[in-house]
């Protein structure tokens, strides 16, 4: 079978996220190489194999993979048909550089919720506009690889209504704006993965989806008034009119255009 190698690379507007690569490779392999960030991996389809730190390792579709900066590996397809994986590089600003030993010592992790979680990380960062819920997935996705990395158990997060209800004052406020996580949580003074977590343990819906909730029922509003599709999203907080549609959709069940020839 001849090589196939299909890619694609960019950089999100997230804090700490260096860059996304989504590849598929049939029979190219890595030579050693290093990385000045963490690489965390999924595998969709096929199998790795790569050395780390002189040892083998695999990585089945079951598994995300923690790469640690610094630390000289390779990769090759384990499969005939090649891999095809994605990747999200982080800098230390969302996994400390004291954690790089474990990671050498336990880079592949079985963790079905871990897994799943990468992957809504990955479909966030896909598009452009959901950089609120891309943060939340992250922050979520940190604090479950330190637990890993640092082998703590998983522990009761006790409820914060005052902080949930804080966060909601704050998104309503910035509805067409919009607010980074990060900026959240420096103005409330509270870590992202507890804000994330207060916020959908205290209302059963989490900040992003929260937020897209409330430019969809003003995006109503405006297209019953007239106004076209285009023009709503910009006046709405939507990063463009695809955005728009997708998450009406989501919410209405039908298209922006539609919803608006149906008004009397």
């Amino acid at each position: 079978m001849a090589d196939q190698q299909e890619v694609s690379a960019w950089r999100p507007r997230i804090p700490g996220v260096v860059e996304v690569f989504h590849a598929h490779f049939t029979e190219y392999a890595y030579p050693m190489h290093v990385h000045d960030a963490w690489t965390l991996l999924i595998v969709d389809d096929g199998a790795v194999r790569y050395d780390l730190d002189r040892h083998e390792h695999g990585t089945p579709l079951d598994t995300v993979t923690l790469l640690p900066p610094h630390v000289p590996h390779n990769g090759s397809p384990a499969t005939p048909d090649g891999f095809r994986k994605r990747v999200v590089y982080l800098d230390t600003s969302r996994l400390d550089s004291d954690l790089i030993g474990r990671a050498v010592d336990t880079p592949d992790l079985r963790d079905p919720v871990l897994r799943l979680r990468v992957g809504q990380l990955h479909s966030a960062l896909a598009h452009p506009g959901d950089e609120l819920e891309a943060e939340s997935r992250l922050s979520l996705v940190g604090e479950r690889l330190r637990g890993h990395l640092r082998r703590t158990a998983t522990t009761a997060h006790r409820p914060d209504p005052v902080l949930a209800r804080s966060l909601r004052e704050l998104l309503d406020a910035r509805v067409v704006d919009g607010v980074s996580l990060e900026e959240a949580a420096r103005l409330l003074h509270a870590h992202p993965a507890h804000l994330v977590r207060a916020f959908s343990g205290a209302y059963g819906i989490a900040p992003h989806q929260y937020l897209m909730s409330r430019r969809v029922g003003r995006a109503r509003r405006l297209l019953l008034d007239g106004l076209a599709p285009g023009e709503v999203a910009s006046a709405t907080g939507f990063y463009d009119q695809a955005h728009l549609t997708r998450h009406f959709k989501r919410l209405v069940g039908v298209t922006p255009g539609r919803y608006r020839r149906s008004s009397r």
